[in-house]
C-alpha cells in the first residue's frame, strides 16, 4: 500500500503546493549558473522556476507519471527514489519541497544529500513537520480503527519536529543556518474529497475497494465542522518545517555511525 500519483487529478486538486513553494525558493536564492538538484520534483512546476533563474537543474521523483509530466516541460526528471541518491560531489544545492515527508528514513534521504552535494553546498526545503494534518490524520485514524486497522501499520507520513531533524542534518555534519515551524492553514482549491484522494492513497486502499465510498463520506463528516468554514471553503491544517543547512567546505566530516564502523 503505497502512495501513487496522477499527475492530472494533482494538478487539479493539489496545485497550491507549488504555489506555495516560492518562499523556500527564496531562501534558496538560487544563482545563475548553479547546478541544482530538486529532490522529489513532482510534475516539476518548481524544477522549472529553478531553471528560469539560469541554473542547470536535475529533478528527481520516485512517481513515474510524474517524471514523465516533468519531461514534458523539457525539464532534466530523473525516476529515483530519495532514498537510493547515486551523485557524488555534483550540486551547488539540494532543494526540496512538499517531498521529504514521504521519506521515511530520514538518515538515508540526509546522508544521500550530504554525498551530492560538493563542500560549501547547500541543503534547503520545506515539508510537513510536528502537527501536521493532525486533524485529517485523527479522523482517517478513527474511522480505520472502526475497520479493525492499525493506523499507525500504514501511516505514510514523517513529520518531525525542529528538534529531531536539526539533529538528524546535525548528526550527518550540516550546520543548520536556519529551521523553522510554520502553522499555515491552507485552502483548497477543490474539497477535502479530493485531498483525500490525492494524499491520502495508502490508508484509503487499507480497506475493500466496496467500503471506500462509506469510508470517506465518514471521514468528511468528522472533518467537516473543524476544516469547512460557512461559505463551503475546505482547508487542510498544515504545519511545515522549512529550513536551510550547509555542508561545510571542510567536508572530511564523518559521522559517528562511520567513526564505529
Amino acid at each position: 500500500m503505497e502512495q501513487t500519483w496522477n499527475s492530472e487529478s494533482y494538478a487539479k486538486n493539489a496545485h497550491f503546493v507549488s504555489d506555495l513553494g516560492m518562499p523556500v525558493v527564496e531562501w534558496l536564492n538560487p544563482r545563475t549558473g548553479e547546478r541544482i538538484l530538486d529532490l522529489g520534483c513532482g510534475d516539476g512546476a518548481l524544477t522549472k522556476k529553478l531553471r528560469e533563474f539560469g541554473c542547470e537543474v536535475i529533478g528527481v521523483d520516485s512517481s513515474p507519471d510524474f517524471v514523465e509530466t516533468a519531461k514534458l516541460l523539457g525539464l532534466d526528471a530523473r525516476l529515483l527514489d530519495g532514498h537510493h541518491l547515486d551523485f557524488s560531489n555534483e550540486f551547488d544545492a539540494v532543494f526540496t519541497n512538499a517531498a521529504l515527508h514521504w521519506m521515511k528514513q530520514p538518515d538515508q534521504v540526509i546522508d544521500g544529500v550530504w554525498r551530492s552535494l560538493k563542500p560549501g553546498g547547500r541543503f534547503v526545503g520545506e515539508f510537513g513537520g510536528d502537527g501536521n494534518v493532525t486533524t485529517i490524520t485523527a479522523a482517517l485514524h478513527t474511522s480505520l480503527k472502526k475497520r479493525e486497522i492499525v493506523p499507525d501499520a500504514i501511516n505514510p507520513w514523517y513529520f518531525p519536529t525542529i528538534k529531531e531533524y536539526q539533529s538528524r542534518l546535525e548528526a550527518r555534519g550540516f550546520q543548520v543556518n536556519e529551521i523553522v515551524l510554520i502553522p499555515r492553514p491552507t485552502a483548497l482549491p477543490t474539497d477535502i474529497r479530493g485531498w483525500l484522494s490525492t494524499f491520502a492513497n495508502p490508508l484509503i486502499t487499507a480497506i475493500a475497494p466496496s467500503e471506500h465510498e462509506a469510508f470517506l463520506k465518514e471521514v468528511i463528516a468528522l472533518l467537516e465542522p473543524a476544516l469547512c468554514d460557512a461559505s463551503g471553503q475546505w482547508f487542510a491544517d498544515y504545519v511545515r518545517l522549512r529550513f536551510s543547512a550547509s555542508k561545510p567546505l571542510n567536508s572530511n566530516f564523518r559521522s559517528s555511525k562511520e567513526r564505529r564502523e
